[in-house]
């Protein structure tokens, strides 16, 4: 008798135990569901950061890993799964975060506890779940962390200090940048101009030399007696450092007489025009004032004079020959032209000074230096 009362006690309590295991099945919501729910699909999330081959410099870790969220045919709500490997197989996971809820504005956001190891590769991956239906991993992205390289500036050797050079062609040196960091091919890049400025500036790229210090050596002469400056930076394939600080220094006088050649009025003092080199006003106005000042046709004179203040740089006059009577070292039957670089570069002193209305039609050199260096730049139909 005892018996039977024990089984009419048990049998409500079978009776509940069958209700709550008929509740996992019935109720998608449940959170102790068990899964997967049949017609359920879960599309793999959007990988957006890092991005395919990016490289992370190792001062911006921790790193934070985004995706597009992922949409699902259920009801049940997602939470995403992420994962960093050292490998594309995901056989060496280093990091893995589960049940991270969706974020705002259709992207859900990972920043990682602690910074990898830096210049190694890595690959992630993310997928998005429900509790009871998994869905895929985004395909597998590789990205790198390293070490950036930090340039520190050069440090100029010479010429500095307003110092004088004893060429128009010095050589400047500096000691190589010091880095912190794996840098790749290191390359220096120079500027020298009339002003500290660096508004009229020219600039050569040089890799840097083994050792200590690298050496730039000019292939074409500066201009006499001017006042320089120069500065230069290092810089690989990724970086590039500041400037070193800007250095002045002066190049030589021209010689006196301005190379001789001709008579017609020498004008003594001309020289000291020299010091003007970079002004052309005040340069053409300086010699002018000095070779024929009551002469109204000596602008072929002072352009060649200008020429001769200039040809430590290797600059050749180009004159246009009228077709009358050629007086030497006077202006008559000719048009001053331009004074030509070998580097192309044309520089207008005066146009159309001579007696007028008998200009032929050709140009010529009144040459200091081969033609044939400065004639592609020279257009033949400049006035």
């Amino acid at each position: 008798m005892r018996r039977l009362a024990v089984l009419f006690v048990l049998l409500p309590v079978l009776a509940m135990g069958a209700c709550v295991e008929s509740s996992k099945t019935s109720t998608p919501l449940s959170p102790s569901i068990a899964g997967p729910i049949p017609g359920v699909n879960i599309t793999a999330p959007t990988t957006i950061q890092p991005t395919i081959g990016a490289k992370v410099p190792n001062d911006q870790q921790p790193l934070t890993l985004v995706v597009g969220n992922a949409s699902t045919s259920g009801v049940r709500p997602l939470t995403y799964v992420f994962e960093v490997a050292a490998d594309a197989g995901f056989s060496t996971v280093l990091f893995s975060r589960q049940s991270i809820p969706p974020g705002a504005g259709g992207q859900t956001s990972l920043r990682l506890p602690d910074a990898l190891a830096t210049d190694r590769s890595y690959f992630w991956r993310a997928r998005a779940e429900d509790g009871a239906n998994t869905g895929p991993y985004s395909a597998a992205i590789a990205f790198n962390v390293y070490t950036p390289v930090l340039f520190q500036a050069p440090g100029p050797i010479a010429p500095i200090s307003n110092v004088t050079v004893d060429s128009l062609r010095p050589r400047f040196s500096f000691a190589n940048a010091q880095r912190n960091g794996p840098a790749t091919v290191v390359s220096y890049l120079v500027e020298l101009a009339d002003s500290d400025s660096f508004a009229n500036k020219v600039s050569v790229t040089v890799p840097e030399q083994a050792g200590t210090q690298t050496n730039v050596d000019p292939t074409q002469n500066l201009p006499a007696g001017a006042q320089l400056f120069w500065h230069v930076r290092a810089f690989d394939s990724s970086n590039t450092g500041p400037w070193s600080a800007v250095q002045v220094f002066k190049t030589p006088a021209p010689p006196a007489g301005g190379g001789g050649g001709g008579g017609g009025g020498g004008g003594g003092g001309w020289e000291a025009c020299g010091s003007l080199v970079n002004d052309p006003a005040s340069l053409v106005a300086c010699v002018h004032a000095t070779i024929h000042p009551t002469d109204e046709f000596s602008g072929f004179e002072v352009t060649k004079r200008v020429a001769w203040l200039l040809r430590g740089g290797g600059a050749g006059l180009l004159i246009k020959n009228g077709g009358e009577n050629i007086v030497p070292w006077r202006g008559f039957s000719f048009s001053a032209g331009r004074i030509c670089y070998p580097d192309g570069h044309i520089w207008k002193v005066l146009s159309d000074v001579g007696p007028g209305g008998a200009n032929g039609p050709s140009w010529s050199d009144n040459g200091f230096v081969d033609r044939s260096l400065y004639v592609p730049a020279i257009d033949p139909n400049l006035p």
